[in-house]
């Protein structure tokens, strides 16, 4: 019955994503990768610009990180991009552990850099077929509210004993890429965090949070950590061809790769007086030396860079 009313649904309402076209490994990799934590509508100039820019595999593993990274700014979590350089060309070069150019079952595109269990079930469902459900931030929510679960679906065991529960749905279903894709869709286009359309769900007569009139219950709120506050104060030159003083993160974590203003440091403050005014004069220390100017153009910055840019050079 779930199965049954998701396809008959899906085949009414789909979206037509570009990459649903004309599926290709290279499209649906990149569009899976892109789409991790990221809606459709901010994912899409993204998608179009990027593949523009490398339009096969090989184009893509012949490339600088620096530019992958030009291409992806201010689309986030900068480790996707990387992560997709570094497995185009160990797919190019047929370095990586599976057989074929491309993997295929679920368990080979697991292996593949910045492929977790959803992603690899999502490709190796609508690549080739694979009776493997996905389970993702929409599809938990949808299942959460049709059998009130009250699991903790930010941590894996949760999201595998889900998966579970759903391989006998998909074991029914026709074409199991458009099952997985029609949970997906349900839950980004209609059972939403805070306002479920549930008029349109093809699941609603089975919902039991719909029933008893506690969809929002589900899923389980955990209580979230306040974000640390870290400051710092960052220098802003400009030379007379119009570059920027910049510096590279070289260090790693999220923001490797990226350049960014250089950061600077209180130091001693001076008064100086003079026959008709006092100056106080504060003063500050640079922490980094490998500063450098650069066409910000040209390369890849952060978000917080890119703001401070267009503020203070519209």
């Amino acid at each position: 019955m779930i199965a049954a009313n998701l396809e008959n649904w899906f085949a009414k309402v789909k979206r037509p994503m570009p990459w649903r076209r004309r599926p290709s490994p290279y499209v649906c990799w990149l569009s899976e990768i892109m789409m991790q934590q990221t809606t459709y509508a901010a994912v899409l100039p993204y998608y179009e610009r990027f593949l523009k820019k490398f339009p096969t595999v090989e184009k893509l593993a012949a490339a600088k990180e620096s530019d992958v990274l030009k291409v992806w700014e201010g689309l986030g979590y900068y480790a996707r991009a990387r992560n997709l350089l570094k497995a185009a060309r160990l797919i190019v070069e047929k370095r990586h552990p599976f057989r074929f150019k491309w993997p295929s079952a679920s368990a080979e595109w697991a292996q593949v850099p910045g492929v977790g269990p959803y992603t690899a079930a999502a490709l190796s469902s609508v690549l080739n077929g694979e009776r493997v459900p996905v389970v993702d931030g929409n599809v938990a929510r949808v299942f959460a509210r049709v059998w009130k679960l009250a699991d903790d679906f930010s941590k894996l065991p949760a999201r595998a004993k889900l998966a579970e529960r759903l391989q006998p749905e998909i074991e029914k279903c026709r074409v199991p890429g458009d099952f997985n894709q029609a949970m997906m869709e349900l839950g980004a286009l209609v059972c939403t965090p805070k306002s479920p359309d549930c008029a349109k769900c093809p699941l609603a007569k089975m919902c039991a949070a719909k029933k008893d009139g506690a969809w929002a219950d589900y899923p389980v709120k955990k209580g979230k950590k306040e974000l640390p506050v870290r400051k710092m104060t960052a220098v802003i030159v400009k030379d007379a061809k119009g570059r920027v003083l910049l510096v590279q993160n070289r260090e790693g974590g999220l923001l490797k790769g990226l350049w960014e203003l250089p950061t600077v440091e209180s130091a001693a403050g001076v008064t100086q007086v003079f026959s008709h005014f006092k100056l106080e004069q504060k003063n500050f220390k640079a922490t980094r030396m490998d500063a450098e100017f650069r066409d910000p153009k040209s390369v890849p910055l952060t978000t917080a860079t890119r703001k401070v840019l267009a503020a203070c050079f519209q």
